[in-house]
């Protein structure tokens, strides 16, 4: 059965007023699965910046955020020197914004509520195609790697020992729009163990990842679905214990969130927003003691780095319909 990753598309369109731009005409504007509203003349499966200029928006006060994959509160001080660092480069005033969920995230930035964001693995897909958003950056290493694994976890006294053993039981999932806290271990469970969500397994959500993992270490579930770099950050900073919690399997490895800016940003201001993210020094920042092991941004490609998510989707029969 078709699945829509953007069945929050329905509810996050229609909650949000905002002044839609001109649909692109369809004339010289191939689009593939992006909107009635972008082109993609340059086939790199992101929308292009208008050719209208009046479409531009150069906004006085940059608006960006951080996928919330926690609690938003946890890392908006996080977040206050690099904020500190784009204003400088940009000139403008830059405001943190804390967004609840990823239907909340992907609806300020199809409206305009937000400007330069880090959006989730699996939701890259969805921003990209339904609200315009163009990634450019990724947390990464010196050695240019980057990247997370997805984990199946457990309570550590818990019986289940294998993915086989979850049948008849209660999985956890953070969000349908998530790669790890969905999409990959939806697929990954039918193609590797045959079991089929609903069917052979019941299904549960808790919004977030930490909440999830807190969950198994509390044992007010019987096992979740987490990007493991958001475990092992709560674990670094003693946010919960890892003897209580146990792995029984671990994924290949996926892209991380993906940093970007929204479509139609004066190309000006985008430019320097691409440059503040470049020339940042982790050094003793708070971003450097989060994300421990990444010590940069490094430039990512949409088509070429979410390659296996998009086939995640496709596998799993998801559509990225924009209502």
């Amino acid at each position: 059965m078709t699945r829509s990753v953007l069945g929050l598309a329905v509810i996050f369109v229609s909650a949000v007023a905002f002044a839609a731009p001109a649909l692109a005409a369809s004339e010289d504007c191939p689009r593939g699965d992006l909107d009635s509203r972008y082109c993609d003349r340059d086939g790199d499966l992101v929308a292009d910046l208008p050719r209208d200029k009046e479409q531009w928006i150069d906004p006085e006060t940059i608006l960006f955020t951080y996928t919330p994959v926690e609690d938003p509160a946890v890392y908006a001080k996080i977040w206050d020197g690099f904020i500190r660092h784009m204003a400088k480069v940009t000139g403008r005033k830059v405001k943190y914004v804390r967004v609840q969920s990823y239907a909340a995230e992907l609806a300020a930035l199809r409206s305009g509520r937000l400007h330069v964001a880090g959006v989730n693995t699996g939701g890259n897909p969805a921003a990209v195609n339904c609200a315009g958003f163009v990634p450019f950056a990724i947390m990464g290493a010196a050695d240019g790697s980057f990247g997370y694994e997805m984990e199946i976890i457990v309570p550590n006294d818990s019986r289940i020992r294998t993915p086989a053993d979850l049948k008849g039981r209660t999985l956890t999932f953070t969000a349908k729009t998530s790669n790890s806290g969905f999409k990959a271990p939806t697929a990954l469970l039918l193609s590797e163990f045959g079991l089929q969500a609903e069917k052979d397994y019941r299904v549960a959500f808790s919004g977030k990842h930490d909440t999830s993992v807190l969950g198994v270490a509390n044992r007010d579930y019987e096992a979740a679905a987490v990007a493991n770099e958001v475990m092992k950050r709560m674990i670094a900073r003693k946010a919960v214990d890892p003897a209580k919690i146990r792995s029984i399997y671990k994924s290949q490895t996926f892209p991380t969130t993906g940093y970007g800016h929204v479509y139609n940003l004066h190309p000006d201001l985008a430019a320097k927003v691409r440059y503040a993210f470049f020339t940042f020094s982790w050094k003793g920042s708070a971003l450097q003691k989060e994300f421990r092991g990444e010590d940069r941004f490094i430039t990512i490609n949409y088509k070429r780095d979410w390659a296996v998510v998009r086939k995640i989707d496709a596998a799993s029969g998801v559509r990225y319909s924009c209502l």
